[in-house]
């Protein structure tokens, strides 16, 4: 191996324990950050190397220091590149769970995400049905869009409240016909993993949609299923189910673990 090419890999080695070292396991978990002593004596390492490691990842936004506390812990560019490695893993896990769910109900199937009070569609899979709205790459408000009750699921109820009250863009209807129902969506998305909800931007009588989970517990999208042949809600609430388990097989992909995806699940 070249000589500097071994030491460089070297610094990035010992870089990345001490990334690891904030990230924090069990009771090292500290959401204060840790002083460069107790890092140093974590990784029985000089304190003046690890300083110096750590200014080095501060220029460059992996770690951040409190001005007070002159503790670190990890910093926004970390983040920012998790953030965006999640949604692109979150498209490419879907694609073939979302073709099993549109072949199994020969109905369309969608990823959705929030983003702001807007729902956008990252991935749509159509049934074999010769007529399909395109949804992929569009965005709606979150408050007319199926997948929304999924999507809002760990919103504290005011925060909901608030937005289903908000008026919306010149055009589109300015109000939610039923607010408890709506808050009632929310709770059975909760409970059950999945909801049955009136669709008021297609001609669909409804739709079930899942929350999708990341591994620190939160929602970071939604399943969406079109119905377009609902006989009786038995149908909807048996494709819930389905839909419900999938979604926690696409959480698990994301690093959620069993049974995290809230206490009532």
């Amino acid at each position: 191996m070249d000589e500097k090419l071994a030491v460089s890999s070297a610094g990035l080695r010992r870089d990345l324990e001490i990334l690891d070292v904030l990230a924090g396991h069990g009771d090292d978990l500290d959401t204060d950050g840790f002083g460069v002593s107790w890092i140093a004596q974590r990784l029985g390492r000089e304190k003046s190397q690890v300083s110096r490691a750590l200014r080095a990842l501060e220029t460059e936004g992996m770690v951040e220091r409190d001005p007070l506390t002159r503790r670190y812990r990890l910093g926004w560019r970390l983040f920012a590149l998790a953030a965006r490695t999640q949604q692109a893993r979150l498209v490419q896990v879907s694609a073939p769970i979302l073709r099993r769910l549109a072949t199994t109900f020969n109905e369309d199937a969608h990823l959705c995400v929030l983003r702001g009070d807007q729902v956008l569609t990252l991935v749509s899979i159509p049934s074999s049905r010769a007529y399909h709205r395109i949804w992929e790459g569009v965005s709606v408000p979150v408050i007319m869009a199926a997948a929304g009750r999924s999507l809002l699921a760990d919103w504290e109820p005011e925060q909901v409240r608030r937005l289903l009250r908000a008026p919306l863009p010149a055009g589109l209807d300015s109000a939610v016909s039923d607010e408890e129902q709506w808050m009632a969506d929310l709770g059975h998305a909760r409970s059950f993993g999945y909801v049955v909800s009136d669709v008021e931007l297609d001609d669909s009588p409804a739709a079930v949609s899942a929350p999708v989970w990341d591994h620190r517990g939160l929602i970071a999208g939604a399943i969406s299923v079109s119905v377009t042949r609902l006989a009786d809600l038995t149908h909807a609430h048996e494709m819930g189910r389905v839909i419900a388990g999938t979604a926690r097989e696409l959480s698990t992909s994301l690093g959620l673990l069993p049974r995290a995806a809230g206490a009532e699940l």
